[in-house]
């Protein structure tokens, strides 16, 4: 094999569209642009998004700024944490005055760490919670509304 001799396979490379260099061209006259028309001057383009004119989409739309729709505003908290308040019954503004959750959050749903295991009494209102929790606090004398 010599440097020389070394080509391109097949269909590697093509050469580059020539427009407006004549009818047998295939891109003669109007040179790929079709006939008049914005496109077809030269310089005459318009911005993504443009519509001829009527109102665009994103226009049309409300802001929204940004506050998701879906964002979700359910707390997750391991029952442990509850154990060092001493308030009677526990809500959700308890656990936010407590720091344990931001304050932006709507609902608190409380889960079972492995070896979480409470021997307090814990009174719980309007405070969602799995399974779990349910038992282990019904069975250290609480209550779960």
């Amino acid at each position: 094999m010599f440097l020389n001799t070394i080509k391109t396979s097949d269909g590697a490379t093509t050469q580059r569209k020539r427009v407006g260099r004549g009818i047998g061209s295939g891109n003669g006259k109007t040179a790929g642009r079709g006939h008049k028309g914005q496109k077809s001057r030269a310089g005459g383009y318009h911005k993504v998004g443009f519509e001829g004119g009527q109102m665009p989409l994103h226009r049309r739309l409300p802001k929204r700024g940004f506050n998701s729709l879906k964002s979700n505003k359910v707390a997750s908290l391991r029952l442990h944490a509850l154990v060092n308040i001493s308030d009677s019954p526990i809500t959700i503004t308890t656990i936010k005055d407590n720091g344990l959750i931001p304050g932006g959050m709507k609902q608190v749903k409380l889960y079972l760490a492995i070896n979480d295991s409470i021997r307090t009494k814990l009174d719980l209102e309007g405070i969602k919670v799995s399974k779990g929790v349910k038992r282990e606090i019904e069975a250290a004398g609480g209550s779960v509304k």
